[in-house]
């Protein structure tokens, strides 16, 4: 069988999908009416990630461990106790991925950390797509010189005073999320750079690339608002094009690098659905050592996926090395080496 380079199914998907955005644009911006074509550089690099987180999860989902999880996570989110399931999945977007509580058991301020690179990107990425897109735009309100209209999707939202602190919170927005990426991500570059542990273990562009690269989006990010409110424009251009420029890299390497985790968090909600109702259908019993190890759901999903990848654990009785725990299977092991030897006549060497 030809090995080919690229999945077909999810290339589809992903252009699918890319070109559903584009379109969104054309109408969102009001056939571009409202679209500012200073930020083309950076709707081609929002696009092209697009493209690229679409076709890795496309192709993520497309492997049976995940696609199963994804499955079963769906189905019990939608059937049986629909409630109970969304009031599951809203308390742990709430906890795990609004609040970052998975992160706090590592540390308090490793915990504090992350969740200021989180609500930073967050805020940043929800203030920047519809800006790019041309989906919210500002106008000086009709009649008059210090009144604004914020609009989105061509739609007046709400109006502010220029000089009031409304204007002052929403023109400095991005500022506030680049404080916060800045100094969560000093935090676990100074983390990388002084612990043994890690500096033998990380990689560059795995690992201090991304902070790196943060940073140097929010700084550049700031050089800009200092630049034409404290320095009359100094040096503005230049630091436009870095901060494009750092944007841009990071844009790129969301789909291939570390940052794909951030699209692929969420789904872990319907890993602990997946986890919560196969408790209640029951607890597997290892044959072996007479212990619980894992749900009854699990290991029968385990015994098909294997199956799909080609790996087949049944015995002759009917029954599979998949209902022994892990240390079901170490000790089973260890004993048929031992019958080995022995059978040999020879129990050291």
């Amino acid at each position: 069988m030809k090995n080919r380079t690229f999945n077909t199914k999810a290339l589809l998907i992903a252009t699918g999908m890319s070109i559903f955005s584009i379109v969104l644009v054309f109408f969102g911006s009001r056939n571009l009416q409202n679209f500012d074509a200073a930020l083309i550089t950076y709707l081609f690099g929002t696009i092209f990630a697009f493209f690229g987180i679409v076709y890795r999860y496309s192709v993520w989902l497309q492997r049976p461990p995940t696609w199963i999880y994804f499955k079963r996570g769906i189905m019990y989110l939608v059937t049986g106790k629909v409630f109970s399931h969304f009031w599951f999945a809203s308390k742990e977007t709430i906890e795990n991925i609004a609040f970052q509580k998975f992160i706090y058991p590592r540390g308090k301020y490793r915990w504090m950390a992350h969740f200021m690179i989180a609500v930073g990107c967050t805020s940043a990425f929800l203030i920047t797509i519809p800006l790019t897109f041309g989906w919210i735009h500002f106008t000086m309100a009709p009649n008059s010189i210090s009144l604004y209209e914020a609009h989105f999707f061509g739609f007046k939202v709400m109006e502010f005073k220029l000089d009031s602190i409304m204007a002052f919170l929403t023109f400095h927005a991005l500022n506030w999320s680049s404080y916060l990426v800045i100094l969560g991500s000093l935090y676990y570059l100074r983390r990388r750079l002084t612990n043994p542990g890690l500096i033998a273990t990380q990689s560059f562009e795995g690992d201090l690339l991304p902070l790196i690269l943060l940073i140097a989006i929010s700084v550049t990010g700031l050089g800009l608002t200092y630049s034409y409110q404290f320095m009359k424009g100094f040096a503005f251009d230049f630091l436009a094009v870095i901060h494009a420029v750092t944007v841009i890299m990071f844009l790129i390497w969301i789909p291939f690098g570390k940052f794909f985790h951030i699209i692929q968090r969420p789904a872990q909600i319907g890993a602990h659905i997946y986890k919560k109702e196969g408790m209640k259908m029951g607890m597997a019993v290892c044959e072996h050592t007479g212990e619980e190890y894992a749900t009854n759901l699990h290991i029968n999903d385990l015994k098909i996926v294997t199956k799909e990848l080609g790996f087949n654990f049944d015995r002759e009785d009917g029954t599979s090395h998949l209902d022994l725990s892990p240390e079901g299977k170490r000790s089973r092991l260890a004993q048929a080496h031992l019958k080995a030897r022995q059978e040999s006549g020879h129990l050291f060497g």
